[in-house]
């Protein structure tokens, strides 16, 4: 049975990182508990939880995500815009085919920290890229995979970046104006809406649940388990019809 994918998304500072490490052995104690009690839909149904990450989820990843967020100090020109984009789309691209596809065939659950949604949020909002050729590129480099739940953590910029400043240095992309960190908001906020029929936005990477994240950390985790709860029995319940 093939695994899920989650995605969790958000701004600089939305607290992703730290409530992504949380579900992860939440969730691996809550799918072992079902599988226990038999549950789940057949007994080969849950193999782990696996935990991954854009830019970075592979070697050569790593090396991208290097090129992306942490320049060589002595390089004196800037990344261009196009160039940026092009570096996540060949991340993509490596992490898909290389560890995303072959854990969820498994039949591992994945937990990524960032997918395509950041891509249109950052290079197409806050880089005012066009969002076609933004579409275009995570069309190729997905091979078309969609995430079967993905949680935006909404932060506010101002809460976010003040975050981000109290745990020291900044990256490359942590150093860009407020202007840049609005739009991209703006462009989560849009990925986050339903078409008129009900269906995830075009350009996101799946269905979206919105986790209001400038709470207190224990109660961002409550509800994102909250919503996995639901989610699960959700996904049990289509499977055995």
């Amino acid at each position: 049975m093939r695994g899920k994918f989650i995605v969790f998304e958000g701004g600089e500072g939305s607290g992703k990182t730290t409530q992504i490490q949380r579900l992860h052995q939440w969730l691996e104690d809550e799918l072992k508990t079902k599988a226990a009690l038999t549950l789940l839909p057949t007994k080969d149904s849950f193999k782990g939880v696996k935990l991954t990450r854009e830019p970075g989820g592979t070697s050569l990843g790593k090396q991208i995500r290097q090129l992306l967020l942490n320049p060589c100090e002595s390089s004196t020109s800037a990344i261009a815009s196009k160039t940026e984009l092009l570096l996540y789309a060949a991340d993509r691209a490596q992490h898909v085919e290389e560890t995303l596809i072959p854990w969820l065939e498994a039949g591992y659950w994945v937990l990524c920290d960032r997918y395509t949604d950041s891509t249109v949020a950052y290079q197409g909002y806050g880089r005012q890229l066009d969002l076609d050729l933004i579409h275009q590129l995570n069309q190729i480099a997905t091979s078309q995979l969609k995430s079967d739940l993905t949680l935006w953590l909404n932060v506010s910029p101002a809460v976010g970046l003040a975050r981000m400043h109290q745990r020291g240095q900044a990256d490359r992309i942590e150093q860009a104006g407020n202007s840049f960190h609005q739009r991209v908001c703006d462009g989560f906020t849009a990925l986050a809406q339903t078409t008129d029929a009900g269906k995830p936005h075009p350009l996101s990477s799946g269905p979206t649940v919105e986790i209001f994240g400038d709470r207190p950390i224990e109660t961002v985790a409550a509800e994102i388990q909250q919503v996995l709860q639901q989610q699960i029995a959700h996904w049990f319940s289509t499977t055995s019809k």
